[in-house]
């Protein structure tokens, strides 16, 4: 099972799903704060996932994903107590790989975990795949652009990965969210939006004149060809 770095400010929160989430075979490190959070990853406690609550005090959870996003790709779930679509759209820009609502039943965030670290995993296929000036390095799991590295998080390269798996074909948002996101969403297809835009900031030459994922109105997005 995985290492978890749990960041919240509630204790008795904190202390019940540490609890359920070590009774189903994870490992947890508990934070009480931001600071706590970042200063344990700076000191190298090595985790395999963050979780970390959005509303904290001082540095918030959106905060600590932006900072943590900037230099790792370590994988990242922000728990919240706020559903909102809109929040839940900005959490994902800020580097989130999923965000769910509090109150959440230990077993679903299992789930959701073990859904993310598969994302987080290595894709079987071609080793080296090529989009334009993009290189997509299967083995080593490193995209670069014109010779530079990009750092993406595990479901933006998951992202990437299908549409390269499926050049020129129209994936919906309802599809990529199923094979990108591993479960079903009932949820907001601006997860996906939220994602793509994200991944065209990276790879993208002008991001707001995309020329390699492009938009199919009405339908989802497309991988250009060749």
């Amino acid at each position: 099972m995985a290492r978890l770095l749990l960041v919240e400010d509630d204790d008795a929160l904190a202390e019940a799903l540490t609890l359920a989430l070590r009774g189903l075979g994870h490992e947890v490190v508990a934070a009480g704060g931001g600071e706590g959070g970042l200063e344990l990853l700076a000191l190298g406690e090595s985790v395999d996932l963050l979780l970390v609550d959005v509303m904290l005090p001082g540095i918030d959870g959106f905060e600590v994903c932006r900072r943590v996003r900037a230099r790792s790709t370590l994988p990242i779930i922000l728990l919240t107590a706020r559903g909102d679509p809109i929040d839940v759209v900005a959490g994902l820009e800020c580097g989130a790989d999923d965000y769910v609502v509090k109150p959440v039943e230990p077993r679903v965030l299992d789930a959701r975990i073990k859904a993310v670290l598969r994302r987080s995993a290595s894709a079987p296929g071609q080793e080296v795949v090529r989009i334009g000036e993009v290189a997509i390095d299967r083995t080593a799991m490193v995209v670069t652009r014109e010779g530079h590295e990009v750092n993406l998080t595990s479901t933006e390269l998951r992202l990437l990965l299908e549409f390269a798996d499926h050049s020129g074909q129209v994936l919906t948002r309802q599809v990529l969210l199923r094979r990108v996101w591993d479960y079903g969403y009932v949820g907001d297809s601006r997860i996906v939006d939220a994602a793509v835009s994200r991944l065209r900031s990276k790879i993208e030459r002008d991001p707001a004149n995309p020329e390699l994922v492009l938009t199919v109105r009405g339908l989802g997005y497309r991988l250009a060809k060749p």
